[in-house]
């Protein structure tokens, strides 16, 4: 198993750096950077010793046509080889430019078609309440996503069975085609959620939303994140 380093946010980057070849989803993937960080370095219960544990927290990335950030923390945690980084988007890579529970180590979902991975959470969530299984499940989504249909459904019922166990992170880089009227938090909130806005970029606001005591409800955190100024990194 890769050995986990002590990791830096420059070399965070570094990592992300050595996939290059699809600029299309450069950004897409960069704005999830900092909240899946925070997520393997601070708040998720699960390693690559316990992937296969049960009871371990899950973490569903939806937003999966832009993994690469992903890949890097999955890299720096110890999940996946550094080098194997460097084979993304070659033939025979276990590291598609959509992830592959079957193929990448520490993936939980095959992702790229948007709207599935709450869904996929949902159901998730209820399968571990059924088996008395105190363990969390995050689903990271796009602003985007919300125009899909099954979005909203699985809000609904999210909310009304209080499926407390279950977190979504929204990456909001408010290029969404059709947004929401009264921000995306009030829509989570108006179906029963428990929801906050924080700073994409800042750690310890994201910690801090993703693991506050809950209150028998869904939690739903807005990540809002915008592009830097030329010049500036992410």
């Amino acid at each position: 198993m890769p050995e986990t380093t002590q990791m830096t946010e420059e070399n965070l980057r570094g990592l992300f750096g050595r996939m290059t070849g699809d600029e299309k989803h450069g950004w897409a993937a960069a704005s999830t950077l900092h909240a899946i960080w925070v997520l393997y370095e601070r708040v998720l219960n699960v390693s690559p010793s316990t992937i296969d544990d049960p009871g371990r927290d899950r973490f569903y990335l939806s937003k999966g046509h832009g993994p690469m950030a992903y890949y890097a923390v999955l890299a720096a945690k110890g999940f996946i080889e550094p080098e194997t980084l460097d084979t993304w988007r070659q033939w025979g890579s276990p590291l598609g430019m959509h992830p592959d529970r079957t193929l990448a180590p520490g993936v939980e979902i095959s992702a790229g078609s948007l709207g599935h991975g709450l869904p996929l959470g949902v159901g998730t969530a209820l399968a571990l309440r059924a088996q008395g299984r105190d363990a969390r499940v995050f689903v990271l989504m796009g602003d985007g996503e919300f125009d899909e249909g099954s979005n909203h459904e699985t809000m609904a019922i999210a909310g009304r069975l209080g499926l407390d166990r279950l977190t979504a992170i929204v990456i909001d880089n408010k290029t969404a085609s059709l947004g929401w009227p009264g921000g995306i938090a009030g829509r989570f909130e108006q179906e029963g959620w428990a929801a906050t806005t924080v700073d994409g970029r800042d750690h310890d606001e994201l910690e801090k939303a993703l693991t506050g005591e809950t209150d028998g409800r869904p939690r739903a955190v807005v990540a809002e994140i915008l592009p830097l100024e030329e010049g500036s990194t992410a």
